[in-house]
Parts: C-alpha cells; structure tokens; sequence
C-alpha cells in the first residue's frame, strides 16, 4: 500500500526526533494526522508542491498525540479481563473492567487536543494568498 500527499516523510519525522515505530504505522498515523489538518483548513494544503515547515511540525506534533492516545486506549481496552485482585482466604477473584467513561474521557480530550495543536501550529500561516486556518469574520 502506497501513502501519497503526505505532508511528513518518514525520514523528516525521524530527523524531528519522532518515537521509535516502524515505516507502516507511521504512514497510518500521518494519514490520521494529515486528515485532522485537512479538516481544519478545509483541504486548502492538499497538491501543494512545497509543503511548509508550519505544516511538517504540526503533522510530526498531531503523530505524536495520536500515538499517545491510541496507546492510552488499547491499555485502557487490555485491562479487561485481567485479574485486578486476589483473595485466597475466601477464595475470590475480582477483574477489571473497561471502563467506557475511562475511554470516552480519552477519546474527548484527543479532539480537543488536536485542534488545540492544529490552532497553535497552523494559526496566521497563509498559502497562496489564503490563510490556511479561516476563523470566520470578526
């Protein structure tokens, strides 16, 4: 499978000092990441022939909050079923759950987060005469 239109190769996240995953799953967390910034500047980077620096940190700062979060949630996911305690007077196993609001409360704060990210990095950068993030009129 081929990622095209990437805003940040592979070797430019690892120059950025990017966490130590394999050329795959970096390729589906930019493809997450480039399609939060799609949304937010209303697909005004997609074909640009230079991509900006503004745009290459933002992309390498989305990958490493996706990533942050997507591990948070597959340890709050693989906690269920585990043994949480143990009693061997009585005999009694309790386990632990997935806990949903646990998850949802994770989930609430990566969107937050990343438009937070999208604002700071993104905020004033003007393509082709165009400010890539559009406010609305004040």
């Amino acid at each position: 499978m081929t990622f095209e239109g990437q805003y940040l190769s592979y070797a430019e996240y690892q120059e950025l000092g990017g966490s130590a995953i394999g050329v795959m799953p970096f390729n589906i967390l930019e493809f997450e990441a480039r399609k939060q910034i799609d949304i937010r500047t209303q697909k005004r980077l997609i074909n640009l022939d230079t991509i900006p620096s503004e745009v290459k940190l933002c992309a390498y700062h989305l990958i490493e909050r996706i990533k942050s979060y997507n591990d948070s949630i597959e340890s709050a996911s693989n906690s269920n079923g585990s043994i949480a305690s143990e009693n061997t007077d009585g005999y009694s196993i309790s386990y632990n759950q997935i806990n949903a609001t646990q998850i949802n409360e994770i989930v609430k704060s990566k969107s937050i987060e990343l438009d937070d990210i999208i604002m700071n990095d993104l905020y004033g950068l003007i393509v082709n005469n165009q400010h890539v993030i559009y406010n609305g009129v004040k």
